[in-house]
């Protein structure tokens, strides 16, 4: 049926009721009489109606919505993994009867962007909002908890920071930082060097924190050449191709831990383009487990991030906080990350 502008009121005095009685058959209060309820759901069914969303947020309702926000540089098309944290959101949250706005903003710095995620909130167009790929302090969603939005993280660690309309998901990279060492000094690697990710992100910082670790724990030497920055596929080949550059064929690792496989991706083609064998003479272990890391050749030891579980879980304790209230429990969980052994690795 083709929908015909109507309000509230014109639906009363069709119905013969008054417009306190619409709003209540609309909001399905049960003290309205059967008979009364009929009619104005005769009247609502004849004229397509619907009710004005600005309307029930003024009355305090909720709109059944999430906002899930990508604050990604890049283009979030090209991240092999983003296509299954928007999906595993969406279904997640339709399964709890929610819809989900998704926006990606590509620069924080940028006011428009910040201004329009922003009013999103105030004007009350979502109950709550999950955020992937901030800086580990973001100001824009601080400033959002700070007005007692529901908020979700991924990938944040500040310490004292515990009200209870944040919900934080993080992995465990420090601990697999360490495994990752420990594995390659079992295969009687010593010369090890990382690629580190964005060092604004928490999860940067503690795989390199996990890194240190790991090293100070066997006693091996940290060569300051060998500690290389990397930002997506693109920083990963050219992290490898400065390493060649500025480096002898005996001044190189034998072992190279990449932050994530999309650097792992990016170091492997380019020690191959340079004629530099995987594993023969230099090991990579990445990070997340992409779909493509067990297609390569040679296919890409790393560690395994249950993305799946983690959105799972943060998009039903957001929707939870909306529906049951805030309360006074701060949420942070830790997710375990599992090595996956395969054929970038070997034993010196």
């Amino acid at each position: 049926m083709k929908h015909i502008e109507i309000n509230s009121e014109e639906i009363a005095k069709l119905a013969h009721v008054s417009r306190s009685t619409v709003s209540r058959v609309i909001n399905n209060y049960p003290n309205v009489p059967k008979k009364t309820r009929e009619k104005v759901m005769k009247v609502i069914e004849e004229y397509n109606y619907v009710p004005n969303l600005s309307a029930q947020i003024l009355a305090g309702k909720k709109t059944k919505t999430i906002g899930l926000f990508f604050i990604n540089r890049g283009h979030v098309s090209e991240e092999t993994s983003a296509n299954s944290l928007i999906t595993s959101v969406i279904e997640n949250a339709s399964a709890l009867g929610y819809y989900v706005l998704t926006n990606i903003i590509g620069d924080t710095n940028y006011t428009e962007s910040i201004k329009g995620v922003k009013e999103v909130f105030l004007q009350r167009r979502i109950d709550g909002g999950i955020f992937i790929g901030c800086a580990n302090h973001e100001p824009m969603v601080e400033e959002l908890i700070a007005e007692g939005f529901i908020v979700g993280i991924v990938d944040q660690v500040l310490p004292g920071r515990n009200e209870p309309n944040r919900i934080v998901y993080n992995f465990n990279n420090e601990e697999a930082a360490v495994q990752a060492v420990d594995y390659f000094v079992g295969l009687n690697h010593k010369k090890i060097g990382i690629i580190n990710g964005d060092m604004k992100k928490s999860s940067a910082n503690f795989k390199y924190k996990g890194f240190l670790i790991g090293m100070e724990k066997h006693g091996l030497q940290v060569n300051d050449k060998w500690i290389m920055p990397g930002h997506y596929e693109k920083g990963g080949y050219q992290a490898i191709t400065d390493l060649l550059a500025n480096s002898s064929e005996s001044d190189l690792p034998t072992a190279i831990f990449a932050s994530n496989d999309n650097i792992a991706y990016g170091a492997l083609r380019a020690l191959q383009d340079n004629n530099i064998k995987v594993p023969d003479e230099i090991s990579i272990i990445g990070l997340n487990d992409q779909m493509l890391s067990a297609h390569l050749r040679p296919a890409l030891s790393t560690f395994r991030a249950n993305f799946g579980l983690m959105m799972q879980q943060i998009t039903q304790k957001v929707i939870e906080k909306i529906e049951e209230g805030i309360g006074t429990e701060f949420i942070k969980v830790s997710l375990d990350l599992h090595f996956i052994e395969r054929e970038s690795c070997r034993k010196r």
